[in-house]
């Protein structure tokens, strides 16, 4: 079992920055790839980003490339998301989840573990 926390997010005004982290628990994610998720509410839960098992692959979803960046810290076993340049479109909970199988993809069911998630709001 792999236990997930997130922290990080909170109140910001558009054009503003927050950098959430997800620290795992339980046993090493250091051979997992590692995603970010959102959902925004009345909508449904939808990629941000993804990271290979030793951070050398990245990907992100379309609209948030260049403002996002995922990145890992495996001795600390914690996974991080910078986000940049907010606006209000990104208000949504952010969540961070585990793919066992080590394959990084932005399909959700590709994911075993979740965390609970954390607020990140943008006011205009």
């Amino acid at each position: 079992q792999v236990q997930l926390r997130e922290s990080g997010g909170g109140l910001v005004q558009a054009g503003g920055s927050l950098r959430l982290s997800c620290a795992a628990s339980g046993r090493t994610i250091s051979s997992y790839a590692m995603g970010w998720f959102r959902q925004a509410p009345g909508k449904e839960r939808e990629f941000v980003a993804h990271i290979s098992w030793n951070g050398g692959t990245t990907a992100y979803a379309g609209s948030l490339k260049g403002r996002f960046t995922i990145s890992r810290d495996n001795a600390k076993n914690t996974v991080y998301l910078q986000m940049n340049s907010l606006r209000p479109e990104d208000t949504a909970v952010y969540y961070c989840a585990v793919s066992r199988s080590g394959l990084s993809s932005s399909n959700p069911v590709a994911y075993d573990y979740w965390g609970q998630g954390t607020q990140v709001t943008v006011s205009s």
